[in-house]
């Protein structure tokens, strides 16, 4: 009875520091028949009567690989029985979904039956689902990442508790050797099944637990411990790191529909690895699908932001993602591609309304007498421009943009190219094609809504009649 006793003191501690259960909880025990999750399922009941009050549900997968699999399965319900638990069992014919699903057989595996666990948890209102991961697991884990170049938060192994579907997955057993688990096992007479595909090395987690590791122990005859130990440390640094990015996020980071946006000057400040991690945690929340994205596409990103000189610059992150500058915006976007909008527009008295739809804004036009003009003063900013009707020759076009398009522009000795004003005023090329052209009679570009109007019909003391142009969004919001 002292091993149940140090083992259900070490799962009590682990799930006090790390917020595991609280009493009254339902849990359920994921429990495929081996020792560790018969320890496990022993452990909490023993919890449950004589520490904190739970109510446990024992769940186990029939997944149809082995002929003794049914075997298993009437055991574990025999046991569930036995220790008066709730019992719940899924059968699924996985080498089938392999094959309609192309996923891999341990993958297959682990998908249908995390389904099936988190289903159960949902239908009996249960807070969590309990894992029997023990440390040799989070050893193994921890190494079989180091190996594929994870980065810190891969290195801090399975968690003590993540969410998924509203449903907590714990892990009461991370400080645990699986030695420890067979000895409860042994000492107490608890029977439990053994699985032949554990001693396979065609998998590779069984390959590092089988001869990676034990050619590694030669070196560092401690090594388990040192990379529990590892995972634990890093684990903490990594809940850290994670807090400072979420603050830097609020803190930096302006976000739209599907996009999401910070300044080229407020990030350059951040120390890099908050960088790192910043765009990071920006394309998982664009892409909760797929939210792995390998370093050199996040470095890329980081580089291009970092660049002094204004630029801009376009890059494709797959998954439909793209990331641009645009001179010092760092924009991200799930967006399509804005398409080069292409349209003409005549528009003559005394039509007073141009809905532009390609680009969602609506040109309006109203003609004042002198006097109102006057009155009213130019005080409508940059998306209105004021013309002499007289000096005006309509009918007026309006149209989206062309290579060579030359303006005269007010208080300029010359003209000067629409898309070198762009490049002064900084206007991000993704929003250049939103912006219409307004052309008098003759062809010349009379005004640039929100950038310029031309020196054509300007308002002086001789002006009778002004023509006011106002540009706004089709909502009716303004811009």
């Amino acid at each position: 009875m002292e091993q149940m006793n140090g083992l259900v003191d070490a799962v009590i501690d682990a799930a006090a520091e790390h917020g595991l259960w609280e009493p009254h909880d339902t849990i359920v025990v994921a429990v495929s028949g081996g020792p560790d999750s018969v320890a496990l399922l022993h452990v909490l009941h023993e919890i449950s009567l004589n520490r904190t009050p739970l109510t446990l549900v024992c769940a186990h997968v029939n997944h149809g690989f082995r002929a003794e699999s049914r075997q298993e399965a009437e055991f574990v319900r025999k046991l569930a029985k036995e220790l008066g638990i709730a019992f719940e069992m899924a059968e699924f014919d996985i080498p089938d979904y392999i094959k309609k699903s192309g996923l891999g057989a341990q993958e297959a595996a682990r998908k249908k039956r995390y389904e099936f666990l988190i289903d159960t948890a949902q239908q009996y209102g249960a807070v969590s689902v309990a894992l029997a991961h023990h440390a040799d697991d989070q050893a193994e884990t921890v190494l079989m990442r180091l190996l594929r170049g994870s980065g810190l938060s891969g290195l801090a192994g399975m968690r003590w508790k993540r969410t998924e579907k509203k449903v907590e997955l714990i892990r009461p057993f991370l400080r645990i050797n699986k030695t420890a688990l067979i000895e409860l096992c042994q000492s107490h007479g608890f029977p439990y099944a053994e699985d032949a595909s554990n001693r396979q090395v065609k998998y590779k987690r069984n390959a590092v637990r089988l001869e990676v590791l034990p050619f590694l122990e030669r070196y560092n005859g401690r090594l388990n411990q040192s990379l529990t130990q590892l995972a634990e440390i890093v684990g903490a640094e990594d809940e850290f790191m994670e807090a400072a990015t979420a603050k830097c996020f609020q803190e930096l980071v302006r976000t739209g529909k599907g996009e999401y946006a910070f300044d080229r000057a407020s990030f350059a400040p951040v120390p890099s690895a908050l960088q790192r991690r910043l765009i990071k945690l920006i394309l998982n929340y664009l892409s909760a699908d797929h939210p792995v994205f390998d370093f050199n596409k996040i470095e890329a990103v980081r580089r291009g932001a970092l660049q002094d000189h204004p630029t801009s610059w376009s890059l494709d992150l797959g998954g439909g993602l793209t990331c641009m500058r645009q001179y010092d915006t760092i924009l991200f976007s799930s967006k399509p591609p804005k398409q080069q909008a292409s349209y003409t527009y005549r528009l003559s008295l005394p039509e007073s309304q141009l809905n532009l739809s390609e680009i969602g804004k609506v040109l309006t036009m109203t003609v004042l007498e002198r006097e109102s003009f006057l009155v009213q003063g130019e005080g409508s900013g940059k998306m209105s421009a004021w013309f002499d009707v007289r000096e005006l020759v309509f009918p007026l076009t309006i149209r989206s943009r062309l290579p060579g398009d030359i303006i005269k522009v007010m208080g300029l000795n010359g003209s000067k190219k629409v898309k070198d004003i762009y490049i002064d005023d900084k206007i991000p090329s993704s929003e250049r094609s939103l912006i219409p052209l307004v052309c008098d009679g003759v062809g010349n570009i009379v005004w640039i809504p929100g950038i310029r109007r031309s020196i054509h019909a300007a308002v002086g003391r001789q002006t009778q009649d002004v023509l006011l142009l106002s540009l706004e969004e089709a909502d009716g919001e303004g811009s």
